[in-house]
């Protein structure tokens, strides 16, 4: 994998601070207004209207690529909204997901997030999380870059947990119930939430069913800056994260828009145990 110096991690990461701040002023602004919403797929078939789009998530997603056109130029682009991809070939890629949680934001729940994580061939490099809520019962940016800390707001973050506290929370989706799993269960909505709260300290582990890679491309990146385990179900197993182009003999094989897996972050123990119930 061509090496980026810390120099440009370090501008990577402050870009995409900066982009995951802007989403997220853009999706506060919208809050109370009353929004168009589209849905994938069949929309007269109401067992398909399980996918919302609204028109922040467009608007946002047309904003950041700008944005990244204009100070990484020929750098590739991959979101959830557009199929665009202005830099297909290129070893830097760009993953957006401008409101992860968009059921939960179109219905005025609020817990809800915009995830940019920033991949140099398959390997997540840099992540910016913006949260509706965190740690601090307010709303920010989680970050970091490959070798760096995970930081809240560019200040160093590191989670404080108190020894009294013998059951933690484990975000979990569909299929499983706790028993037997060494946490109580709590489902989000959002995938990249559920990531950037496991990073935190706020979860002990996330399970996550069915993600894009938008999804967790951005929440990997901080999973990695805390030291926490990353499994992803192969198939024929549960491996180590290593890449999202790992399954492949090339590079050039994979089409990351099409990435999806199974997948576990967080503390090794609570991790082992999930893996152990999700065979």
């Amino acid at each position: 994998m061509p090496t980026l110096s810390q120099r440009d991690l370090v501008e990577i990461e402050r870009q995409a601070v900066e982009l995951a701040t802007m989403a997220g002023a853009q999706i506060t602004a919208a809050l109370g207004r009353t929004l168009a919403v589209r849905y994938k797929g069949e929309a007269d078939k109401r067992e398909d209207l399980r996918d919302p789009v609204s028109e922040i998530d467009e608007e946002v997603e047309v904003l950041i690529r700008e944005r990244v056109a204009s100070f990484f130029p020929g750098q590739d682009v991959l979101g959830e909204e557009s199929e665009e991809r202005p830099g297909r070939d290129h070893d830097i890629v760009w993953t957006i997901d401008p409101i992860d949680g968009t059921a939960n934001f179109v219905n005025g729940f609020p817990l809800f997030a915009a995830s940019i994580g920033v991949l140099n061939r398959g390997v997540p490099v840099v992540g910016a999380v913006w949260c509706s809520t965190s740690h601090a019962l307010r709303s920010g940016v989680y970050h970091a870059r490959l070798g760096g800390p995970l930081s809240f707001e560019s200040e160093g973050f590191e989670a404080v947990l108190s020894p009294d506290v013998r059951r933690r929370l484990i975000g979990l989706g569909k299929g499983l119930d706790a028993a037997g799993l060494p946490g109580d269960l709590r489902r989000t909505g959002s995938a990249a939430i559920e990531c950037a709260f496991t990073a935190a300290g706020l979860l002990a582990a996330t399970r996550i069913e069915t993600p894009n890679i938008w999804d967790v491309a951005g929440g990997f990146a901080l999973l990695q800056a805390v030291g926490a385990s990353i499994r992803v179900d192969t198939g024929s197993g549960w491996e180590d994260f290593k890449s999202f182009t790992s399954r492949a003999s090339t590079y050039e094989e994979n089409d990351l828009r099409h990435w999806s897996g199974r997948v576990i972050g967080g503390t090794p123990n609570v991790v082992n145990a999930l893996c152990r119930r999700s065979d």
